[in-house]
């Protein structure tokens, strides 16, 4: 990513690392935060007060914390972001599930990321959660067992949706969105095979932030897909 056309690196930081000594010396147009959820809110801001737009995709920020950095950036007069997956290909199937949710009574996701992941499910799958129940307007049919011999088996469920979690060595972001109906499922799926499915979505954002001062939550309003209040651009 460092070396795509029109980008120049200027530097990073990393655990232990000071960031604010580097935001004074190094003076970027753009932060671009992959850390914990622990700190990059704090990144972020620390960004905002040094002058460089902040482009954040470390899942599990608190609304509170999305909603403190939005108001910094639009006092700072900068444009911002902060997107639970900078992969165009999960932000399509996100849209796509969106499209399909009111027509199948029921939907489950299967999200897989690798062992070390500091939170789950993870932001995609919640926010995927999130709009399929916002999308059908009536809550999926979750059906339980009459007998559960293992707690939590039917995984953790939003509107409706259950939300089942894998973490394991090997992998690196994976989702499955899978609705069903009677006589038939539809699933959707994205996987991915190395954490360069990141690049694209995360350049797109750097350059258009970097033009236009507008935060933006989530990839898929900055590609047009979903309005800033939530609805997709479907006309749905």
């Amino acid at each position: 990513m460092s070396a795509a056309p029109g980008i120049e690196y200027v530097g990073g930081v990393g655990r232990g690392d000071d960031l604010a000594a580097f935001l004074r010396e190094a003076r970027p147009d753009v932060l671009v935060d992959f850390t914990h959820p622990s700190v990059a809110g704090d990144n972020a801001l620390a960004a905002v007060a040094a002058g460089a737009v902040p482009v954040v995709g470390t899942s599990g920020l608190a609304d509170d914390t999305v909603d403190r950095l939005e108001a910094a950036c639009g006092r700072a007069g900068l444009g911002g972001i902060v997107a639970p997956n900078f992969a165009i290909g999960a932000v399509l199937m996100m849209h796509l599930a969106d499209l399909a949710a009111p027509f199948f009574d029921a939907v489950e996701v299967i999200e897989m990321h690798h062992a070390a992941k500091a939170d789950a499910p993870s932001g995609t799958a919640l926010a995927t959660a999130r709009r399929l129940a916002a999308s059908r307007g009536t809550v999926f049919a979750h059906r339980q067992p009459e007998k559960i011999t293992l707690p939590h088996t039917r995984g953790g469920v939003e509107g409706g949706v259950a939300v089942h979690s894998v973490r394991l060595p090997g992998v690196v972001a994976d989702q499955e969105v899978l609705f069903g109906l009677a006589g038939q499922t539809l699933s959707i799926v994205h996987r991915t095979t190395g954490r360069d499915c990141y690049a694209p979505g995360v350049l797109l954002a750097v350059r258009r932030l970097v033009a236009e001062p507008r935060f933006y939550r989530g990839l898929d309003v900055l590609l047009g897909l979903r309005r800033p209040d939530g609805l997709a651009e479907t006309g749905r």
